[in-house]
């Protein structure tokens, strides 16, 4: 009778566990392993979009990995926790576009310690006068992919719908479309690109703000700013690049959950926002790590001229790894110049 209680009791907690994951609770086993890392914390959080730029890192010689919790997996995330050159890191693999890696990041903030967030990877390329394998450091991030679908018959000076309420604006601009039919007439008008609507720790809960350009740390500029004459590596086998490439520290970058292979699109974002990387990640941690009043820089290497144009053949096809390796090297580079922690987050002072 014993057993057989003992044997229905682990049964129960087996069932209660399962239920915890399917409702999306933490687990009491997870729950208890978050809380013995954390007090070995706090982190650098570290994201990184898929497994093509994770493998590098986590191959790294300056990676090493904790082997008494190397990770943790919850909410179909894997959380791995070890030091680059002496600095404390929790690393997570986001997945493609917008929603993924926004969910990635908050769970990353929510659940551990952390004192900044490092977000590295490729991206496609909207200025001619750099090379595929450069490495940008973007000083403002901003979501290009919210927008106001205008109707068709109104004008620029048309207010939009819903404008009137303060849930919609002109202010930043509009991509106007050529004409849609065979006929005479533009029935997809244009779009408005539209602000975040966000909602700060430092806020007042359920009181909405607005945000486009989301500014990364400028501590962390500063200290990428040192990174400018690092040297990269410049071939792939016996094909090279016209000239090593290098680490510049640029104006803007744009994401969206849209894969930018359109170069009449890519030079409408450099013309208008000024844009160099073009991915599909980075403004939704930029946008997490603000709202959570945490510091933040993104690093991403030019894997190609979105939408093609390059000089260099085969672009992402030959040289995709390049770029991937030398986001990674930037990014154990820019960890090396952090100081130590001593006890707060690592921002400006």
């Amino acid at each position: 009778m014993g057993h057989f209680l003992i044997g229905l009791l682990v049964v129960v907690l087996s069932i209660g566990n399962v239920i915890e994951e399917a409702n999306g609770e933490i687990p009491r086993t997870v729950l208890s392993e978050i809380e013995w890392i954390n007090k070995r914390g706090p982190f650098l959080g570290i994201v990184a979009p898929n497994n093509y730029e994770l493998n590098p890192l986590l191959d790294s010689q300056a990676y090493a990995p904790y082997h008494r919790l190397p990770s943790i997996e919850f909410a179909g995330r894997k959380f791995r926790f070890g030091s680059i050159l002496n600095h404390r890191v929790v690393i997570v693999m986001s997945g493609l576009g917008m929603v993924n890696a926004a969910v990635s990041t908050q769970l990353l903030v929510s659940l551990f310690r952390l004192r900044g967030v490092l977000h590295y990877g490729i991206a496609g390329n909207a200025d001619v006068n750099l090379q595929i394998g450069d490495v940008t450091i973007p000083r403002y991030w901003a979501h290009s992919g919210l927008w106001n679908w205008q109707r068709y018959g109104a004008g620029i000076d048309n207010e939009l719908a819903l404008e009137g309420g303060g849930d919609y604006t002109r202010e930043i601009g509009y991509l106007e479309f050529a004409k849609y039919t065979n006929g005479s007439d533009n029935l997809l008008n244009r779009i408005w690109y539209q602000p975040e609507e966000i909602f700060p720790v430092t806020g007042t809960p359920e009181v909405r703000e607005h945000a486009f350009w989301i500014p990364a740390d400028q501590y962390f500029l500063d200290l990428a700013s040192q990174l400018e004459n690092t040297k990269l590596p410049q071939c792939v086998n016996t094909t090279c690049l016209p000239r090593p490439p290098k680490v510049t520290i640029v104006d803007n970058g744009v994401s969206a959950s849209v894969f930018v292979d359109n170069a009449a699109y890519r030079t409408f974002l450099r013309s208008k926002f000024n844009a160099t990387a073009v991915e599909m990640e980075s403004a939704a941690v930029a946008l997490i790590s603000h709202q959570q009043n945490l510091p933040f820089i993104v690093i991403r290497a030019l894997s190609d001229l979105a939408g093609g144009g390059s000089e260099i053949s085969n672009e992402a096809d030959i040289f995709g790894s390049l770029a991937a390796v030398n986001s990674v090297d930037v990014l154990v580079k820019f960890v090396g110049l952090l100081p130590p922690y001593r006890g707060s987050k690592v921002q400006s002072e």
